[in-house]
Order: structure tokens, then sequence, then C-alpha cells
């Protein structure tokens, strides 16, 4: 900070171009012109490299023209030079999150909240990258205390209830629902009573919540993909696609819309588009099974036998009652020509199976 402090005085008392060109460059930014903002800092930092300040105005600059790759460099740089700075490491984890760097975000928000466990946007973001990561009860230990130092914050109260119901502490989270619930209905409350439903396996009466939480806030993140899992539990398919494109219209990093998509793009022969969503899919949730054996089989599909055999070989071995990989491998096996290898895993796939 102290650095920073000495170059602006330093601007300020007499380097007039490179003030000229900075105040150019924020006058271009207040003004949406982004083109022009990244031009200048670029052409200041050209000659002021350490400036970490100004490298993070760019890193704005560029989120909001939508280069999120280039940002989390600039950003990177900038955390390097003033590490204890909190705002340019929100903006950092802002740009992981808004492009499904989920495991990023999560190592950047943990350092701002060990430094400030009861501060309540890193606690939000922070429990909301583990429910997406599928880490409900981690969100639970986190939030359970920041309740109670917001007790009537309406979306600590909100995401608490939803880890909660991720959880399975059905008890718990009913408590916080009935809290939500007095404030009237609301996209929110209707979400949370379809995830009940839906953890209750009543799947008409999760649809029907589902369908008013949508309704109500169209943007509301989770509300559609969730409603497309309750409507194919209905049999109901296209009806369930269109709520998982939906949803990643909302949240193009929605894990359970990417893999369903994924799916439903498999099934129609069009295995490279399904594979652009399994490589999202598994940017938020990297080691899940069900991602990694659709990739798998793709590979299987396309004649990619090799790449398939090293998959499947790795997911049975952190997976080993995964009975779909092993009849899979047993097929790329015998494409192989190692017909031993094939019976075997042929053999563990019916033991699975009868599991």
């Amino acid at each position: 900070m102290a650095r920073a402090a000495a170059f602006l005085a330093f601007v300020a008392l007499g380097a007039a171009p490179a003030a000229d060109v900075l105040g150019s460059a924020n006058a271009a930014y207040k003004a949406g012109d982004m083109a022009t903002a990244i031009r200048l800092y670029r052409e200041f930092l050209a000659d002021h490299p350490d400036a970490a300040e100004i490298r993070s105005n760019l890193g704005a600059a560029l989120v909001r023209d939508g280069q999120f790759a280039a940002a989390i460099g600039e950003y990177q740089k900038a955390i390097q030079a003033i590490p204890g700075n909190t705002r340019v490491r929100m903006n950092l984890t802002l740009a992981y999150y808004k492009v499904g760097r989920l495991a990023e975000a999560v190592r950047e928000l943990e350092v701002l909240h060990e430094r400030a466990p009861l501060e309540r946007q890193p606690a939000l973001l922070l429990a909301d990258c583990l429910l997406q990561t599928g880490q409900a009860r981690e969100a639970v230990e986190l939030l359970a205390p920041v309740e109670k130092e917001y007790p009537d914050d309406r979306a600590v109260v909100y995401l608490l209830g939803m880890a909660l119901l991720k959880d399975n502490r059905l008890t718990e989270a009913q408590g916080m629902l009935d809290r939500i619930l007095r404030e009237g209905q609301s996209a929110e409350s209707e979400y949370l009573l379809g995830q009940s439903e839906y953890l209750r396996q009543n799947l008409v009466a999760a649809a029907g919540h589902l369908a008013r939480a949508v309704e109500l806030n169209p943007k509301l993140p989770g509300a559609h993909s969730l409603y497309g899992q309750a409507l194919r539990g209905l049999t109901r398919l296209d009806a369930a696609a269109e709520q998982f494109r939906a949803e990643l219209q909302v949240n193009p990093y929605d894990f359970a819309a990417n893999a369903e998509t994924a799916m439903q793009l498999r099934q129609d022969g069009k295995p490279d588009e399904a594979l652009a969503h399994l490589a999202r899919a598994l940017e938020v949730r990297p080691g899940d099974p069900g991602a990694l054996y659709q990739r798998a089989s793709i590979h299987a599909q396309q004649g990619r036998t090799e790449q398939a055999r090293g998959e499947l070989e790795q997911l049975v071995r952190d997976f080993p009652a995964f009975a779909e990989a092993h009849a899979t491998l047993a097929t790329v096996y015998y494409r192989l020509k190692r017909t031993a290898d094939g019976d075997r895993e042929r053999a563990l796939a019916r033991q699975g199976q009868k599991q």
C-alpha cells in the first residue's frame, strides 16, 4: 500500500502525461467505454507495471467487457503485489465465480473468510460455491455463526435453509423456511418448499412449488434446474429440457443443467455439444462420477478408445461399485482385443448390478 501511495503522489506532483492517460482511462470507464479504458490502462501500465491498483482497474474494465480470462490474469498480478487488499481479492473471486472456476473462487474466499469470519458478502458467496460443488455440510457449518450475527437477513436465512435441506437436515431447514414464509409467498420460499418436496420424492408437489418459483422470479439461480429434475422424474422430458435450457441462461455453469443437457444432446446424436456441456459441469464438480462416466462413454462412442480406456480405468478405481462403468470398460477392452480384461470387467459389472 505504501508503494501504491508513493506512486500516486508521484503522479499528482509532476508526471503530467501519466496523469493525463490515467485520468482519460478513468473517465472512459465511468462513461462505459470499456474499449478505450482498457487501451489506456494498458498504455499506462506499460510504463508503470508495478501500479497494482491500476492493474486492478484494468481487470474491472476487462470484466465489464466480458474478457474474464484476461481480467483474472490482471487481478492475479495485482494480488501478488498487494496480497492484503480485500477489494482486489474479492474482484478476483467474482471473476472466477462468473466463469465457473468455483474451486479457485473457494480458495480466494477462504482467505477472505478467515480474515473476517462474520463478513456477510464473502460468507454468502463461499456458501453458494460450496453448495454448487456438493458440499452442503460445509456450507451449513460456515453459515450457522453468520446467521446468528444476521438473524433477520433474508439472504442468509434462505441460503442456510437451502444448505440444511441439501444436507438432509429437514427439521432444521423447516425452521428457516418458516421464517421466510412469515413474509408471504416469494420465489425463494417456493424454491425451498420445492426442494423439500423433491427430497421427499414427492415430485408432483415439488414441480408445483418450483413452477411458482420460476414464475415469480425467472432469474432465481437453481430454480429452473431443480424444476427440470422434478419434471424429468415425472417423465415430462421435453418440459424438463426446456427448464434446463432456461437455467443455463441464468447460470451457464449450473452443474445439473449442464449434465442433463449433455445427456439429451448425446441421445440426439450431438456428441461434441454434449462434451462442451460436460466440460462445464466438470469445472464445477471435477470428480463427479456421473459426469466423468458420460464423458468417457462419449469418447468410446467416438472411437477414441484409448482415451476412454484411461478414463474408465480411473473411474472404476475411484468408484469400484460403479457397475455401468465396469460394463462400458469391458466393451472397450473387447475392442482392444483384451478379452481376459473384458471378461473380468463384465463379471464385476454383473456383480455390481446384483448389489
